[in-house]
């Protein structure tokens, strides 16, 4: 689907295909964004549900849209691909293997990549995101239907905002994807977190005490939208990228108020500044740890101008304990970005992420075992691998595991580990929502070892070989099926 150009020019172009799709259901019933539309997303999410369109939110002056992301086969329309795999096989098809691994060889063959195929964000002078334009005393956040998700979150967030700031010095650019708090008419709270570019950003605007000017676009097309949420090196453009996903450039257009660019289709931008060395009590809010997050300092975007498509269309998203529709946006990233991994740490067969895992709590790995202590190199290899380095447990298995197959895997790793030796044990990073961590940023981690073990690894009983029944009974079997009659 892909090659032949990106299908959808902006969301409502999205929610119209997953419409025709029967993928989306509208709701055309007043709903309260406080609490309630959270409940009918989660039920819905839980039971492999549509994506939903609330048109007659009780907050708020437009329609909501929600659970787009919630499903592999939605995440794979979004991206115009039949398969999240086709993806990671174009990045795969045009990586050459003489790159250096390492981190320079993931950076270098994401770059090659972006060079060979990415097209530029093109500039254009007007924008359906600037149709309708508020300014100064006329900015109020509350013409959104922001959501209030669990019971005791600290108020209105706003939860798929695309953040975008440029580096105070070298002017490079970041897009991010933070959760927004609604502190007041035109004030949010900005939750950007310490491993994160825009914090970066940020430091260096208030070491030189300047404002950060900031631009947040809500409501973007599916592509820029996953864009913003992908593990990116920092010198690699996610317009670039997402211009690589699209087969097309992304249409950009000047802000009205701040030195930014913003996606041109974008339903609703946000215009403002970050006065150096301010912050305000952020959360709690109840995060996809399935845990409130606590209350933190954090810097403040105040609004300048709010403009938005004359008839907008607000995204959402909900966050809570797995599954939820945030899953599928993780799934996408193991997928998209399986080739660089490997090129990384070309010991690796396939890797998969657990839905349970929230993303950095587990990564299950198969490698082809060539010699002792193999598995352990693998665990610090990942490790070492950009946001990789935040995984807290890393199982380790034989290339003929399905990492896919939790069950095949959970066989491997309860029966073929030896919890004395072949359990590896470190500290490190941890993700800033993580809170079983006893300090705040990093804590222990652990690598499970699950692999058949060696003689040169000190395993000297012999390993025992697996059953499986002969080939001849398999296919006789298969052939008097129906003879038994069960």
């Amino acid at each position: 689907m892909a090659a032949r150009g990106f299908p959808y020019t902006d969301l409502k172009d999205f929610i119209a295909a997953l419409e025709r799709a029967g993928e989306l259901r509208r709701i055309d019933v007043p709903v309260d964004p406080t609490l309630e539309i959270s409940e009918v997303v989660t039920r819905t999410v839980r039971a492999g549900g549509p994506a939903l369109l609330f048109e007659r939110p009780t907050r708020g002056e437009m329609p909501v849209a929600i659970n787009l992301f919630g499903t592999e086969k939605r995440m794979a329309m979004a991206l115009g691909v039949d398969s999240l795999d086709e993806v990671g096989a174009r990045i795969g098809a045009m990586i050459k293997p003489e790159l250096p691994v390492g981190w320079s060889g993931i950076r270098e063959g994401l770059g090659k990549v972006m060079q060979l195929k990415s097209l530029p964000p093109r500039k254009v002078k007007t924008a359906p995101c600037q149709e309708v334009v508020y300014r100064g005393e006329d900015v109020d956040l509350n013409r959104l239907p922001g959501l209030q998700v669990w019971p005791d979150d600290g108020g209105i967030f706003h939860n798929y905002g695309l953040t975008h700031t440029k580096h105070p010095e070298t002017g490079k650019r970041n897009l991010g994807l933070y959760r927004l708090q609604q502190h007041g008419r035109n004030t949010l709270g900005m939750h950007w977190q310490i491993h994160k570019d825009s914090t970066a950003h940020h430091a260096v605007a208030e070491r030189l005490g300047q404002r950060l000017p900031v631009a947040v676009a809500i409501g973007c097309d599916p592509v820029v939208s996953y864009a913003a949420s992908a593990p990116l090196p920092s010198d690699i453009d996610e317009y670039l990228f997402a211009g690589f996903l699209r087969g097309e450039r992304v249409e950009m257009v000047d802000c009205l108020t701040v030195p930014l660019q913003v996606p041109a289709n974008a339903q609703i931008v946000l215009e403002g500044y970050l006065e150096p060395g301010e912050r305000l009590p952020e959360g709690p809010f109840g995060d996809h740890t399935g845990f409130y997050t606590p209350v933190e300092p954090f810097p403040v975007l105040h609004i300048e101008a709010m403009t938005m498509q004359r008839k907008p269309v607000y995204h959402s998203i909900v966050t809570s304990k797995p599954p939820q529709e945030d899953h599928g946006l993780g799934k996408a990233t193991e997928r998209i970005f399986q080739p660089l991994l490997k090129l990384m740490i070309p010991d690796i067969v396939d890797y998969d992420l657990p839905a349970a895992g929230v993303f950095h709590n587990c990564a299950i790995v198969s490698i082809r075992k060539r010699y002792p202590k193999h598995a352990q190199k693998v665990m610090n290899a990942i490790w070492g691998a950009h946001l990789m380095s935040l995984t807290k447990l890393i199982v380790i298995v034989d290339e003929d595991c399905d990492v896919h197959d939790y069950n095949e895997v959970a066989f491997r790793a309860f029966g073929n580990v030896d919890y004395a030796r072949d359990l590896l044990l470190t500290e490190g990073p941890v993700d800033h929502l993580d809170h079983s961590s006893y300090q705040q940023f990093w804590g222990g981690k652990a690598g499970v070892d699950a692999t058949r073990k060696l003689p040169t690894e000190g395993y000297t009983r012999g390993w025992p070989e697996e059953m499986s029944m002969s080939p001849e009974v398999s296919a006789l079997v298969d052939k008097r099926w129906k003879e038994y009659g069960i």
